[in-house]
């Protein structure tokens, strides 16, 4: 039984004794005791009190009375109005520490065969753009949350929906068709992502043109946009595509294919990796069926122009197409045939979209409209909604070509990350190779960092030169706490000081080691707590207090040269303990640490 559960257990002993009361074990809130009181752990006491019949300070105190004398581990208590604050005997926090020496990974539980099996869709670019900073905020927010499930005991698979075909698609296709002269990622010395992309932005200028042309020969806006030349041919190329016209599929096959191996290289720079990657050409029509068979059950509604709906107004939202009368599918009849395949193929428990908060009612519809045709697990769909990345410059825009490129991004951060470690000679002494390799640890752990630090419901704004700060709430402060840490046991190792397996009990040990201890102490329920809110912010800012309490604690306390061997020893273990679970911790969030800064 752990610690919390023995005191839970003593207090309902000490309400049946003192006050010959039964209290429901839920009553009971046992909390970490705050900074400002004495005490480890904190009972609060007002739902106690219709079955003590007395005061919160005299209820308090009657307890904290029988728990002391019960509870081994409490040295000493003290009552704060209504909150019973407990202190351990030092003993309690050695004997903990021990225990955690023997687990392999600590804070981790185990996937069990019969554990809950989660899905994750996170990525889901389009083929006509690289990937670009809101992607990057998905991406690392996907791969965070799922690593985060992992070890908190799911069964994780972790998908990708590449969209890969429509309307935006043929546009690059005819672009390049008109103006690449056959250029390819080779003779353009471009990744096939990027290349593709500029005939996007490509398309877009010209079809402006074409607008603008049209509207002063006196067409309205409305009508120019419609009639544009440019949009009629990329129109035309999509109906090609669907009647799987030959040189258009061979076109298609060939810029995907480009895309594809630059959409790969970013993914290999930010160490993301799927279980499985869905194209939407594959899966566009899979929704047709389930929703032939809806209005065939009377839940959908057909329209006059053959058109079919969902009618959603009696629950507060109003009609969503779901064919349109053409006969063709919308995005909704596509998740929700991909939905039904997911869950059919793979029986999984939850199915979680990692999507940006503008798809807040896309979501809503979806899960409302699978209930509707009477998909029992509809309830299990989540929609982790994430706010908006914003550069101090402001938005960005694909058509445009003013997006922040991932690999732009990620070649400034590693430029900026090696401009400031040479300026505060960190990379003193280094080979190149070393040089490299911890630049482009440090600007990725600086990277992703910075987007996961912030809780995903909000926006961000997203500075570089701000999130590489080898000081303050961020990865380089964070991977130098790990690098000191190595520095220290890597000097001990070279002095021939030994360690022992474990620490004597016997030892006196001082606050800032008891407030690491605690947070060490608190690190398997940050786990789960940041698994069951989905938020790696959760992980980021509890790594960032643990860096931040050790390097106090390093500057407080001498280590090496500390005369007494057993406090050494139990230093050198303690820091030993906190090295692996900053790495531990720093890898649920993607990001890898150097053994040397």
């Amino acid at each position: 039984m752990n610690i919390e559960g023995k005191i839970k257990e003593n207090i309902i002993e000490a309400f049946q004794k003192i006050y010959s009361s039964e209290i429901p074990e839920k009553l009971i809130q046992i909390q970490k005791t705050r900074k400002e009181f004495i005490g480890d752990f904190t009972v609060v006491v007002f739902p106690f009190l219709r079955f003590s019949k007395k005061s919160p300070e005299l209820t308090a105190e009657q307890l904290g009375v029988y728990l002391k004398d019960n509870v081994s581990e409490i040295n000493e208590f003290n009552v704060i109005k209504g909150f019973l604050n407990l202190k351990f005997l030092d003993s309690f926090w050695i004997d903990f520490l021990n225990t955690t020496l023997l687990e392999e990974n600590y804070g981790f539980k185990q996937a069990k065969e019969d554990s809950e099996k989660i899905m994750i869709e996170y990525s889901s670019p389009n083929t006509n753009k690289p990937l670009h900073l809101g992607h990057v905020r998905n991406n690392l927010l996907g791969y965070s949350v799922a690593q985060i499930l992992k070890a908190s005991g799911k069964n994780v698979m972790k998908v990708n929906l590449v969209n890969d075909r429509g309307i935006h698609i043929c546009k690059s296709m005819l672009a390049w068709q008109k103006w690449g002269n056959g250029q390819t990622p080779e003779t353009s010395h471009l990744k096939g992502d990027k290349l593709v992309g500029n005939y996007y932005v490509k398309f877009d200028q010209e079809y402006k043109k074409q607008v603008a042309t049209l509207i002063n020969k006196g067409i309205s806006a409305d009508d120019a946009k419609k009639q544009a030349p440019l949009l009629v041919e990329a129109q035309k190329m999509l109906l090609k595509w669907e009647m799987k016209d030959a040189e258009t599929i061979a076109l298609w096959e060939k810029m995907n294919a480009w895309v594809y191996k630059g959409f790969d290289e970013t993914y290999n720079k930010l160490g993301i990796d799927f279980d499985k990657v869905y194209y939407e050409s594959e899966t566009y029509l899979l929704g047709k069926a389930i929703v032939a068979e809806g209005l065939k059950n009377g839940v959908l509604i057909k329209k006059e122009d053959g058109s079919v709906w969902a009618d959603l107004t009696k629950d507060g939202l109003d009609e969503k197409l779901l064919l349109r009368a053409d006969g063709t599918s919308v995005y909704m009849t596509q998740d929700i045939g991909t939905a039904n395949q997911r869950f059919s193929e793979f029986n999984i428990d939850k199915l979680i979209y990692v999507v940006g908060n503008e798809q807040n009612y896309h979501f809503q519809v979806l899960a409302l409209v699978l209930k509707k045709l009477g998909y029992s697990w509809a309830d299990n769909l989540f929609h982790l909604s994430y706010g908006m990345v914003e550069l101090p410059n402001g938005k960005m825009k694909s058509r445009e070509g003013t997006v922040v490129d991932a690999d732009d991004l990620l070649n400034e951060m590693i430029e900026t990350a090696r401009e400031t470690s040479e300026e505060l000679g960190k990379l003193d002494s280094y080979s190149d190779e070393e040089v490299n390799n911890v630049v482009e640890t440090i600007a990725l752990g600086a990277l992703k960092y910075f987007i996961l630090k912030v809780d995903p419901k909000k926006n961000m704004l997203f500075n570089p030169k701000e999130s590489i700060d080898f000081n303050g709430n961020t990865g380089p402060f964070i991977q130098y706490s790990y690098a000191r840490i190595k520095s220290v046991l890597n000097k001990a190792k070279n002095q021939n000081i030994k360690q022992t397996e474990n620490v004597s009990n016997k030892i006196k040990i001082n606050e800032k080691e008891i407030s690491l201890i605690k947070l060490i102490f608190d690190y398997p329920s940050t786990i789960i707590e940041a698994a069951d809110s989905y938020s790696p912010a959760l992980i980021a800012n509890y790594i960032y207090d643990f860096a931040k309490e050790f390097n106090q604690f390093y500057h407080d306390c001498t280590i090496l040269k500390e005369p007494d061997i057993n406090i050494r020893n139990f230093r050198l273990i303690l820091s030993d303990m906190v090295g692996k679970i900053i790495k531990s911790s720093m890898s649920l969030l993607g990001i890898n640490v150097p053994k040397r800064m």
